[in-house]
Parts: structure tokens; sequence; C-alpha cells
């Protein structure tokens, strides 16, 4: 392996971040919504430029300790790709039907909400931005597609060290490609549904076009977020498993509290921020903006720099969190 691929040195890494940093927060204090409120936008910038500044400085202090996870990840990429193929395979082995019961009940929950909202509660189409409608099936599968990944994912990341205990008892094997091996796998069923979602796209009329590009950067965007998220939770979860029931009722209440079934335009504009806190408001709204609403997502510009602020600060935490509990996990399993 290339040695200059081995560890980046740390006056380099730090000029790239902060280069990055500074040019957001340039971004941030030049960009102007003239039709929005001028003091929200005022607000949105001190609060945009405080979050830099704040990692800017834990950047500086923790640099070291952040740095460990990315290179132990980039150095097992390749045993990452053949253990994501394996554990996807391994997952339905000895069954007659096999992958198909993976693709059996997120098809038979969009039926059953589709059935049960468009059919017997006739909500026939949605209004999106820009006074555009679309069929509500199409509403609904653009929303529950990149849901249904985040909870898979979310779930199989937090019980991978439970599930691969024997490999966290090897003294060599390096256990934080665990989580991201089970979020790849995942990531194979939601390609196919990204498939059956642009189909569905295309019976009704939207066909394919440049800002399908985009559902690459958002699936992008919701696979970095759970791992962020992973992290923290299957280290947790080693020496506390009750975190286990905390997520799948967290997961039950956020979905409804992100906008899958119901449209974000129902809420009068000065609750919609508290909506759109929650990440997955991002990666709900971004792939319907993808595949129907026409929109960039740099369009969405405080959406995208939150969204992003939120997502290193979270890897930061469950990076740290990994590190700190590593030591013990052989132990407790």
């Amino acid at each position: 392996m290339n040695k200059g691929l081995r560890k980046l040195p740390k006056q380099a890494g730090l000029g790239i971040f902060y280069v990055l940093a500074f040019t957001l927060a340039l971004l941030q204090v030049l960009h102007n919504n003239p039709l929005a409120d001028q003091h929200t936008e005022m607000l949105k910038k001190i609060c945009g430029c405080t979050l830099i500044g704040v990692s800017c400085i834990l950047v500086f202090f923790w640099y070291d300790r952040l740095m460990v996870l990315p290179v132990e990840l980039f150095h097992s990429r390749k045993l990452i790709k053949r253990l994501a193929v394996n554990d996807f395979k391994k997952r339905y082995a000895g069954s007659y039907m096999g992958v198909f019961w993976a693709l059996a009940q997120p098809v038979v929950t969009v039926c059953m909400y589709y059935i049960v909202f468009d059919v017997v509660f006739t909500a026939k189409a949605q209004a999106v931005s820009g006074g555009v409608e679309v069929p509500y099936v199409l509403f609904l599968t653009a929303g529950l597609v990149p849901w249904f990944f985040f909870a898979e994912a979310l779930t199989n990341g937090t019980t991978s060290l439970l599930e691969y205990n024997y490999l966290v008892k090897k003294v060599l094997f390096k256990i934080s490609i665990l989580p991201i091996i089970k979020i790849i796998a995942a990531m194979f069923i939601h390609v196919f549904f990204i498939g059956v979602l642009l189909v569905i796209a295309c019976i009704y009329g939207y066909y394919p076009n440049i800002y399908w590009l985009q559902i690459i950067y958002y699936m992008g965007c919701e696979f970095i977020l759970v791992l962020s998220i992973s992290y923290a939770t299957c280290a947790i979860v080693v020496f506390f498993r009750d975190l286990l029931q905390i997520i799948s009722i967290g997961l039950q209440l956020f979905q409804w509290a992100t906008p899958i079934l119901w449209n974000i335009a129902i809420i009068p504009d000065k609750y919609k921020w508290i909506v759109k806190l929650i990440p997955t408001t991002y990666i709900v709204e971004g792939y319907r903006n993808a595949v129907y609403g026409d929109t960039w997502f740099f369009e969405h510009f405080y959406s995208s720099t939150y969204f992003w602020l939120f997502v290193v600060t979270m890897f930061c935490i469950g990076a740290l969190i990994f590190k700190r509990s590593k030591p013990h996990f052989a132990d407790i399993l």
C-alpha cells in the first residue's frame, strides 16, 4: 500500500479541515434569501458559524483520536466489501425463497399504507413545493424507501458487535469494520427499492432527468448518518442491552415525526424548523426533491449545512465512544 496513504499528517489534515470550515462559514455569511425573514436569516448565520467554530476547536484538540476510525476503515476497505457480501448471503442461507423475504415486508408495508391512506381515506395527491401535486403512492414510496434503509441499517449496525462477538474476541481483528459491514449489507436491498421507486415514478409520468443523480448524494448522506450513529449505539448496547428496545420504540416515534406519511407543507412556517431538526427529514425530503421535485440539494443551503454539521458531530461522538469502550468489549461479550 502507498505509504502516503497510511496516515495523513496532522498539519495537512487540520489544514484541509480548516479550509473547508472557512469556506462553509463564508458561504453562510454571503448566502442571502431576500424572500425570507431577515432576522431569522441572521440567527441561522450566527448559529451556523458558531457550530463551525466549536467544531474547529474540538477537531484541533481531538484530531488524533478522531482519525483512528477513518484510517482503520480505509485500510480494511477490501475486507469490508468481502464480509458485507458474505453477511448478505448468510442472512438468507437455508431459506427456500431466499432474498424474497427481505423484499416482502417493505412491499407489504407500502401496499398497506397505500390502501389505508389512498383508497380508504382517498388521499389522492400530496402538494409539494411550487404547487406541484403528485400521486400519493409516489409521495409515500419516496418517503418509505429511505426510511426502511435507515431503520434496518441502524438496527443491524447496533447489534453488529453482539452478532459477531466471536470476532470481537480475536485480538488481531479490527472490530471497527463490523458496523459498516452490516450497513453495506442493508444497502443492497435499499438499491433494489430505489429501482422500484424510479419505476413507479416513470409509471406516473416522472421520467429520468438530471435531478435523479441526486439520489446518489442522498444515499451517501443516509449511509454516513447511520454509520455515525451506529458507532455510538453498537458500543453502548454491549453494556446496556435495553438500548435495543429503546431504539425500536424511538424508530416508531420518529417514523411519524418525520414527514413520511404526511406532507411537511401542512406545518405552519414558524414550526417547520422543529421538524427539520430531525436529520431523517432532510433525507426523506431530499429523495422526493430528486425524484419529482426538480430541486437541487444546494438550494436548501441551511438544511444541508445543519445536516452535515449534525453528521460530523455524531461521527466524532460515536468514534470517541467506540474507541474508549473498545478495550472492554471482549470481557463483556
